[in-house]
């Protein structure tokens, strides 16, 4: 991940959190989602079965704070974000966020800058793609 050309954060085989806080959530929001993706059996075993979780596996996370996966476009063309936490809301309860992963036992938890431009590469392996919402 790179911000301004510079890069800020990387990882190796884990997972790409991409990581957005409406309005109302709060600390009980982020230990469910905390719990869920520490715990998520979505990893190879030696059978080729989906049977490991991230700290099964020694993986990495990249948590990245995405306020426009809350846009609404049922009206119109233009994506309307006030759903989204504000940032003095949203910044905080995302670094909770983190800190539950790492208290879970991730050993490595990464993120981006927080309201930058940032430019995300990713190498799918697999793909799988899951949208966890509580």
């Amino acid at each position: 991940m790179t911000v301004a050309g510079e890069e800020v954060s990387s990882i190796g085989t884990g997972l790409l959190l991409l990581v957005g806080v409406a309005q109302g959530d709060g600390r009980a929001e982020a230990d469910w989602l905390a719990e869920k993706v520490v715990g998520l059996r979505i990893f190879n075993d030696e059978a080729g079965k989906m049977n490991l979780n991230v700290r099964d596996t020694g993986g990495e996370v990249l948590a990245v704070s995405q306020f426009t996966l809350l846009a609404d476009t049922r009206k119109g063309k233009r994506p309307s974000f006030i759903q989204a936490a504000a940032p003095e809301v949203a910044q905080p309860l995302f670094d909770y966020f983190c800190e539950r992963l790492r208290a879970s036992g991730v050993e490595s938890v990464k993120t981006g800058r927080f309201g930058a431009m940032m430019d995300v590469t990713l190498v799918n392996d697999g793909p799988v793609t899951i949208v966890l919402e509580r």
